[in-house]
């Protein structure tokens, strides 16, 4: 309830000024920011794991490109064709 800038609250009949938070209030924010920081932190985990097992694979296909040439057999596909 709104009365001259002061906001009334029913469950603890605690008044509180315009701009000033409950303890349940904090309490929330508090637990979105944690929230908040678990998910950017899960997202950042989960790119971090893509771009290592990217970087395998390349490795793995240069790996295998360079195998091949050292033998021969990719200049060897090119003359069948």
């Amino acid at each position: 309830m709104h009365q001259s800038g002061i906001h009334v609250c029913a469950l603890t009949s605690r008044t509180y000024r315009a701009g000033e938070k409950s303890g349940n209030e904090q309490e929330e924010v508090a637990l979105q920011n944690a929230s908040k920081q678990i998910v950017q932190t899960a997202i950042l985990q989960a790119v971090q794991q893509v771009s290592q097992e990217s970087q395998q694979q390349e490795k793995k296909v240069n790996s295998s490109v360079s195998l091949q040439l050292e033998r021969g057999e990719l200049t060897k596909k090119h003359e069948k064709k």
